[in-house]
């Protein structure tokens, strides 16, 4: 009897249901009942079931997929306003206010979440169960970044099939219009590369899908649909924009063809011009460890605010990379490479730990920091520095300046710790990328902020997507004078 009505339920249930993620659910459900019956007659509908549940499981492309999530994702937000809308998120302190806004929740950013212990966690999930969840090139290899691009939008791992359906689609939009390199072409060689991809980015604007559907009117709850379509294009066009930046600036303007067989990393390595295969995985690291970090950072807010203002994606995300140029933002591995090499170049490549522990005293005494230890959240070693560790202990554990970085690791932060005022002593993820970059070749180090530029654009974009199916409003906080703190905290003392 049991059994028959399952199977009554199954039937109905695989006609009727309409919603994948309802379905999904189901199945998962029917499963668990499934095991704990004793026993059921194995009819052929049950075969069936699993095939259909196999199906299920493994849902449309991409763009599909977030139909079926954004009203799932209004009602949640609607619930989480009427539920929690007065809420209070925390108390503000004027140095808060006035020391950059650390330490305020003040923004809504679904892609990934920064733990101050464990580091960034993508929809959830920690680097190290990315590395083992999303699919990769080959068996233990890298995750492709098209399998973290999935993640970032819908909050699933998806299957290698649905990552290839990512990497065609991106294959299928990257042709870049022959006035961007016009536009490039009129600076000179000299111009620093960011410059250039700005310059790049904002050309590429005169193809945004959204600027279009707002000039000849679109419904505000189908915002995010031309949205999505500017991102997938930029995000699919910026690898051959950054290539050729590079080549016109670092080699004699010698250009490398795209490999339409390639995934993603893979392929801007070889733009680039490198073949080797190993440059080709720690392509696909990097992209990926740098694929976002929250919103509070200056790019990915700057993309976050300007977006805000129905900004298309090109706009936004070329204000986003003018703050990733900014010293204090997007050239922190360019201040480790300097710094090591004037290591070098003072006491040597074949140096003792003793040695370092003296000059990491003598940059601290100078009024310096050590560049590429400390982090304004984290709390521990970043995860991202650690994924590349081990990626050179498999790949390169002989070379003199990882084995440099490696000592660096021990004898830093037992120094900064001393002092009693660090609160993280430990390595972020810029200590260790410039030297896997120079290791491969990648030794211009001016274009290492482009690098992660085109890497940024999969965290910001996704989230620039999920603002517009969301309707989130224009960004607009509230500024002070110093005469309204002083009044303000005045009155507070006199009460």
């Amino acid at each position: 009897m049991r059994g028959f009505h399952t199977r009554r339920f199954l039937k109905g249930f695989v006609v009727e249901m309409g919603s994948w993620l309802l379905l999904r659910e189901s199945v998962q459900q029917l499963f668990s009942e499934f095991v704990l019956l004793e026993s059921i007659e194995l009819e052929p509908w049950f075969s069936i079931f699993f095939v259909c549940s196999s199906f299920l499981i493994m849902a449309p492309d991409l763009r599909s997929r977030l139909e079926e999530l954004v009203p799932l994702q209004r009602e949640r937000l609607k619930e989480i306003k009427k539920n929690y809308g007065k809420v209070s998120l925390g108390d503000t302190t004027v140095d808060m206010a006035i020391g950059g806004m650390r330490g305020i929740n003040g923004l809504l950013w679904e892609a990934s979440l920064l733990d101050p212990d464990e580091g960034i966690r993508f929809r959830g999930f920690s680097l190290p169960e990315c590395q083992a969840k999303l699919p990769a090139a080959k068996e233990g290899g890298e995750p492709l970044p098209e399998g973290f691009l999935w993640l970032l939008l819908t909050g699933e791992v998806p299957t290698k099939e649905q990552v290839d359906t990512v990497t065609a689609d991106l294959r299928s939009r990257s042709k870049v219009p022959g006035h961007v390199f016009d536009v490039i072409n009129a600076f000179p060689v000299t111009a620093h590369p960011m410059t250039q991809l700005t310059a790049g980015v904002m050309a590429l604007q005169t193809e945004s899908e959204f600027a279009k559907a707002y000039e000849t009117g679109i419904h505000k709850t189908k915002y995010w649909e031309p949205i999505y379509e500017d991102a997938m294009n930029l995000i699919a066009r910026l690898p051959e924009v950054a290539a050729f930046i590079y080549c016109r600036t670092y080699k004699g303007g010698v250009l490398h063809e795209a490999d339409p067989n390639m995934d993603y990393a893979a392929n801007f390595a070889q733009m680039l011009g490198f073949q080797d295969e190993l440059m080709h995985e720690l392509m696909r690291l990097y992209i990926s460890i740098h694929s976002d970090h929250e919103g509070g950072n200056v790019s990915a807010h700057t993309v976050h605010l300007v977006g805000s203002a129905l900004s298309d994606p090109y706009l936004s995300f070329a204000a986003g990379m003018n703050g990733l140029a900014g010293p204090l933002h997007g050239l922190a591995n360019q201040e480790v490479l300097r710094w090591l090499q004037e290591l070098v170049a003072q006491v040597g490549s074949d140096v003792s730990r003793k040695q370092l522990s003296e000059y990491v005293y003598k940059t601290l005494k100078s009024g310096k920091v050590v560049p590429g230890f400390g982090h304004a959240v984290l709390r521990n070693t970043d995860p991202r520095y650690m994924c590349q560790r081990e990626f050179a202990l498999k790949h390169l554990p002989n070379d003199p300046m990882f084995k440099m970085v490696s000592d660096l690791f021990e004898v830093v932060p037992p120094i900064l710790l001393e002092g009693g005022k660090v609160k993280n002593p430990y390595p972020n993820v810029d200590a260790h990328s410039g030297v896997l970059l120079q290791y491969f070749g990648l030794t211009e180090q001016n274009f290492y902020t482009v690098l992660f530029g085109v890497a940024r654009a999969l965290g910001v974009l996704s989230q620039l997507i999920w603002d517009r199916a969301l309707g989130l409003p224009i960004e607009r906080p509230k500024s002070m004078t110093f005469e309204y703190i002083e009044n303000y905290c005045e009155s507070k003392f006199a009460a």
